[in-house]
């Protein structure tokens, strides 16, 4: 016992811890929250000055403005005709005068960098600031040209031919440069005091004054004060680990709790659960997947966390345990993700209404092809509970919009996915669902209709057998689903050899030609014969255990006991030839059917079917089974006997009802003689 809680407990913790690992590590008086929704925490009062920093869009709005708006800077560099009349060769010539002439009166109005002057013709730049020495004045770029305009100039106005062939030689081209340049430095300076000017801080909230309001819609001018407190707070927290260590240790103990609660819940209630690993981790690691998959949605996509179908679980809990189950583990595992939203109760209250329809909805579920009724349902319950919590929240649709509806449509319908997973988790944990074992139930499987067409008589035996099991089991809360399919396997065997078997003969017995070592060997083979079949078919390892466990250990008792009359007098019969190859029945449901194969092959031999000759007969063999140890690896219960016994004879008296008899028509009577 003690073994078993540690392990269930190391599972539960790893669990938490992983969880944990994943949540969103806050600092302290750090809130989640979202621009143009609701403001879910009290009111919140600055515990010292915050600046009111201008909120994004305003930001955005200044800078385009000034982008628009302002006016480069270029500075004036009168070296650089300097510079340029003083690489021109022959500086003595008459030539090299009068070019020198020419390039200064070009360069008078101011010559800019070709960028610049594409620009200028574009009609970006009407104006630029002009900064000579320390006095900054705005010009119009009309008169600006360029070192290409210059050069085209000077070529269009030399017509004696000794000054162009000097021109010409001069390499002009090449030469020229802009003595207007633009002014990186002093244009980002400027740049930097008008942007800080436009988004200067608009005021203040002082120590003391309402940062915002509990139900306060949060306007994009909140969202930046509250990233400004968060901000200003983190940097007082500097090293200060100790608010980290404790949040942290405040979530553990979060999800350790309920994790313990649920550990608690499958204990007491759903032992089934709780008493198989298998099924135990089955359930510990859905409720972590589907963390994980809440959190990785939220990472990624804007709303996302409500985009993860948490219907699922309580779906797939259902399907292999029960719906009590499958609401307390939905609701452990929306509170262990309700951290992450920014909105913790709307999006409890909308998984919680969402589960419990799923919930409801399948109670009596038989077809796969339910669960998209379920996820409609799901998908109508979402609508109509977000449409409730915004009128509760804000007392109109005047910010209702259609974002989120769409998003939880789109939820319902990956609710659906539950089919597959359903499969998955059939074939990963070996469980078996009410869906498939409805799907088995079926008479037209192939399997049961060879069954029916090779061997009518045990088909008929296997039909009246789940009836008998499928009565108890709801008596005594075993089941149904589930022995109703072993009922409907467990002879499957028989159709290797159907004339063997006593309600399949016609008058002829084979057995009397053979000696009863060899009967009891055809006989107990319908069991590994059966099992076979059921690999070849791929029928669930939980039907199978049925066509091992229904006779268990047992002895073919009608062969043992002929050899024992046949042996020599003082001569012992070894029992192992027949005895089934077991195992004796390890759960309720196989116990269940043991008792009720028996019980309808020996009342096919009854000649009185009165209540007393039929109690007499279901006790005598169950007595007898329970005498011989064949239910003592069963999880069956000494309370349940009872309850067993009278369904059984309940069901045995409704089959073999005694019809009442109609009188005689009299002798003359002119009348018909019709049954009704």
């Amino acid at each position: 016992m003690t073994r078993q809680l540690l392990q269930r407990i190391g599972i539960a913790l790893a669990a938490a811890i992983m969880i944990v690992w994943l949540y969103p590590h806050l600092k302290s008086h750090q809130f989640i929250y979202e621009q143009d929704r609701p403001w879910n925490y009290a009111q919140l009062i600055a515990p010292f000055d915050i600046p009111i920093h201008p909120d994004s869009a305003t930001v955005r709005i200044a800078r385009d403005t000034l982008d628009a708006r302002f006016v480069p800077i270029y500075h004036s560099d009168a070296a650089v005709i300097d510079t340029i009349v003083g690489l021109l060769p022959s500086s003595d010539s008459d030539y090299h005068r009068r070019l020198a002439s020419l390039l200064r009166k070009g360069y008078r109005q101011g010559v800019v960098d070709s960028e610049t002057m594409s620009r200028i013709r574009e009609g970006k730049l009407p104006r630029v600031r002009l900064l000579e020495g320390n006095v900054l004045s705005e010009v119009s770029t009309a008169g600006l040209t360029s070192p290409r305009d210059i050069y085209a100039m000077l070529d269009s106005v030399i017509t004696d031919p000794g000054l162009r062939g000097y021109f010409t030689g001069a390499n002009v081209h090449g030469l020229l440069r802009a003595n207007v340049i633009y002014d990186t430095v002093e244009s980002a300076r400027h740049y930097d005091n008008e942007y800080q000017t436009l988004t200067a801080d608009r005021g203040v909230i002082v120590q003391g004054q309402a940062i915002i309001n509990k139900g306060d819609i949060i306007s994009a001018q909140d969202y930046t004060n509250l990233k400004t407190y968060e901000h200003m707070m983190e940097a007082r927290l500097t090293g200060q680990s100790h608010s980290n260590k404790l949040m942290l240790a405040g979530q553990l103990g979060y999800a350790a709790l309920l994790l313990a609660l649920l550990i608690i819940y499958l204990h007491l209630m759903s032992p089934q659960v709780y008493d198989s690993l298998r099924a135990y981790t089955f359930v510990i690691a859905l409720v972590v997947l589907f963390f994980v998959l809440a959190v990785g949605l939220n990472a990624f996509i804007p709303g996302g966390l409500y985009f993860a179908p948490m219907a699922i679980v309580p779906i797939l809990v259902l399907v292999f345990f029960d719906g009590r189950t499958a609401l307390v583990v939905s609701l452990v595992t929306v509170l262990l993700t309700a951290p992450i939203s920014s909105f913790a109760l709307e999006f409890i209250y909308l998984q919680v209404c969402a589960s419990a329809v799923a919930v409801f909805s399948l109670q009596e579920l038989s077809r796969r092809s339910q669960l998209l009724r379920t996820s409609a349902l799901v998908g109508v319950t979402y609508i109509f509970a977000y449409v409730a919590l915004e009128l509760l929240m804000n007392g109109s649709f005047e910010g209702f919009t259609w974002r989120m509806p769409l998003i939880l449509i789109i939820n319902a319908m990956l609710s659906s996915m539950a089919y597959i997973l359903m499969f998955a988790v059939e074939r990963t944990f070996g469980f078996i669902s009410v869906v498939t074992l409805g799907e088995l139930s079926d008479i037209n499987q192939p399997l049961l209709r060879e069954l029916s067409d090779k061997c009518p008589g045990t088909f008929q035996h296997s039909m009246s057998v789940s009836n008998l099991v499928t009565d108890a089991a709801r008596a005594m809360g075993a089941d149904e689903q589930l022995v109703r399919a072993g009922a409907l396997y467990h002879d499957i065997g028989k159709m290797a050899n159907p004339a063997f078997f006593t309600e399949n003969q016609h008058g002829v017995n084979p057995h009397d030609a053979l000696s009863p070592e060899q009967s009891a060997r055809i006989v107990i083979g319908h069991v590994t014969e059966g099992t076979r079949l059921a690999d070849r078919a791929s029928l669930p390892p939980v039907v199978r255990d049925f066509i091992l466990e229904h006779h268990g250990a047992g002895k073919a008792k009608y062969f043992y006991f002929k050899a024992c009359e046949q042996a020599p007098e003082g001569t012992a019969v070894d029992p192992t030839p027949y005895t089934y190859p077991g195992p004796n029945p390890r759960t309720r449901e196989t116990s269940l059917l043991m008792m009720a194969d028996a019980v309808e092959a020996a009342s096919r031999s009854l000649r009185d079917y009165s209540r007393q000759s039929i109690t007499e007969l279901v006790d005598k063999i169950i007595n007898g089974q329970l005498a011989e140890g064949l239910h003592s690896d069963s999880t069956l219960e000494m309370r349940d006997i009872p309850i067993i016994k009278e369904a059984f004879v309940k069901r045995l008296m409704t089959i073999y009802h005694t019809r009442v008899a109609y009188p005689q028509a009299p002798a003359d009577s002119k009348t018909d003689n019709k049954t009704e």
